[in-house]
């Protein structure tokens, strides 16, 4: 009986839920090459942990990020990113809702496919087993997940898609930005959890928003660092 008990609970599929994830930036590695942020930045906070959740169900997902109220606002708070990330993958559309300097920037596109290879590499994540899978994104960018075949839609940080199962690791091929699950519960979100509204903001497109900060810079080095990071995944 504990047998049977055992096989059918792994041969049932989670199709909705909240996973939360832990991202460690490695501010040492994203900021290096920028002379002007050696200065604040040492081995004692080269870390910075930050927590997100996914809240997701067979259809629709919203990558959030979870504000930490003992957090010290101030240029530490905006070395990293905190996006908002909401898919709708029966329509295909992706739109991400980013934190720029206070102001937020409305990013509307189709969701990006992506050419995973899966690998024989395997893991277990907050008690789920995973499969390993590489991205590479250019000849000088590689993207690792690992995923979950228990935890059916296919989901993840920062709206990574495309594996047969939700992401519960994703990491630059660096270690300079790391998630990994560390909580994953078995619920149906709301559907206000799961919507977003835009108002009256414009909605720009990837290409457009690059054009525009591009624009705005002018060739300055920092533009380039920006889209770096805007972009990574």
């Amino acid at each position: 009986m504990l047998f049977l008990s055992g096989t059918l609970t792994s041969l049932a599929q989670i199709t909705s839920g909240r996973i939360v994830y832990e991202r460690r930036t490695n501010l040492k590695k994203l900021y290096g090459n920028v002379p002007q942020m050696k200065r604040f930045i040492n081995e004692e906070n080269k870390i910075k942990k930050e927590q997100f959740e996914l809240l997701f169900n067979d259809t629709c997902s919203a990558f959030l990020p979870i504000e930490d109220p003992n957090m010290e606002r101030g240029m530490m708070s905006w070395m990293t990113q905190k996006n908002k990330t909401y898919q709708n993958r029966s329509q295909q559309t992706q739109m991400m809702i980013m934190d720029m300097f206070g102001q937020q920037i409305f990013v509307g596109d189709s969701i990006d496919p992506k050419k995973w290879k899966v690998t024989e590499s395997k893991r277990y994540i907050s008690n789920y087993h995973c499969r390993k899978a590489l991205y590479e994104k250019n000849d000088t960018t590689r993207i690792y997940a690992w995923f979950a075949i228990d935890i059916e839609p296919s989901v993840g940080p920062e709206g990574i898609t495309g594996l047969p199962g939700a992401i519960l690791g994703l990491a630059t091929e660096d270690g300079g930005i790391v998630y990994f699950a560390q909580e994953i519960q078995v619920l149906e979100p709301k559907k206000e959890q799961l919507s977003y509204t835009t108002g009256k903001n414009e909605v720009f497109t990837k290409e457009s928003l690059v054009k525009s900060i591009e624009e705005r810079m002018g060739g300055n080095k920092w533009g380039g660092n920006m889209m770096d990071n805007i972009f990574r995944w």
